[in-house]
């Protein structure tokens, strides 16, 4: 319970800051913030629309199931809002399958992979994260029920292995169709310069509107912020991601980010600012989630559509037209 009380006492320190909180610092990062979900939007349309060329693939349609998704995994553990979006979209998408809509999504982490690289090898070189004999010591579930319990840690794995292998071989008895399905969501990738216009050039955008939110919620609660201090947040956001067990990496995210910016910070700061940042962030999703969820579904009440028919859903004609995308993909 060491890591839940952690994350008390960091609510407790955010809580104990909140009045000094700068206001227009924190209002930017937050617009920034929204700002890079809009993006991302973009650059998944531009994916779909290489998968599905002769459909019409609708952008509103598109980034509000992105931010449905992006709302459901602020609340929800183990990426649970990635059935949210593929819910959603397949019914914004005529002719969609879920195979092809999955394997865009993993074509959208791709260049968000390499980036992240970049900057955890960074963050190696600057010394900035805790090495393996300092896990079991940090106060969060995510890495120290691995470190503490590997027993556990490696029957759960294993569980998941075999789902995944039941999976496998459900799939094997529909391969050839399987196949051209999953491959189809990988479309964009024949095309190196639809790629890199239609979806590198947007994700190289939303993770510059990223650093700069961070950037303006270090200053919203007055730690020194620098390209370096931004890089540690960045790194430590994308490594509570790999153990999702907790909503959005609560409790990781504040144990890191004490040791990262020891000697920089007081760790009373430092927690007010990780909680403060997170909760600001999740509220941002959340509302902006919930939202797109009403405006899509035109209600809250989302079980009666999951077992509807598909035209129960609000029609993809009732959005408003996208602004033109710089992509050469066909519109």
């Amino acid at each position: 319970m060491d890591d839940v009380r952690g994350f008390l006492d960091a609510c407790q320190a955010f809580f104990d800051t909140i009045a000094s909180v700068a206001l227009w610092p924190l209002l930017l990062a937050v617009g920034l913030h929204v700002f890079k979900l809009v993006l991302r939007g973009r650059a998944w349309q531009n994916i779909l629309k290489a998968s599905y060329p002769d459909a019409r693939v609708p952008y509103w349609g598109v980034f509000g199931s992105y931010m449905a998704g992006v709302g459901v995994n602020s609340l929800a553990p183990a990426r649970g809002g990635d059935f949210v979006k593929l819910y959603l979209v397949k019914r914004r998408v005529d002719g969609s399958s879920y195979p092809t809509l999955a394997s865009t999504l993993v074509v959208e982490t791709l260049f968000d992979f390499v980036v992240a690289s970049v900057l955890f090898m960074w963050a190696i070189k600057l010394g900035i994260l805790p090495g393996i004999p300092d896990l079991p010591a940090l106060p969060a579930f995510d890495w120290t029920f691995v470190v503490k319990h590997p027993v556990i840690a490696a029957f759960i794995g294993c569980v998941l292995l075999g789902l995944a292998i039941v999976a496998a071989a459900w799939a094997s008895r529909r391969v050839n169709e399987f196949k051209e399905k999953l491959a189809l969501g990988f479309a964009i990738l024949r095309d190196r310069r639809a790629f890199f216009t239609g979806v590198v050039t947007w994700q190289a955008a939303s993770w510059l509107a990223r650093g700069a939110a961070v950037y303006f919620f270090l200053e919203a609660f007055h730690i020194p912020a620098s390209v370096n201090a931004t890089v540690t947040v960045l790194v430590v956001q994308g490594l509570s991601t790999l153990l999702p067990f907790t909503p959005g990496g609560a409790g990781t995210q504040q144990a890191v980010l004490v040791f990262a910016f020891s000697g920089t910070a007081a760790a009373s700061t430092v927690l007010g600012f990780s909680v403060g940042m997170q909760l600001v962030t999740t509220a941002a999703n959340v509302i902006c989630g919930f939202a797109a969820i009403a405006i899509m579904m035109r209600t809250l009440r989302w079980k009666q559509h999951v077992f509807a028919p598909e035209e129960g859903l609000a029609p993809a004609t009732s959005e408003p037209a996208a602004p033109q995308s710089s992509s050469v993909l066909p519109s």
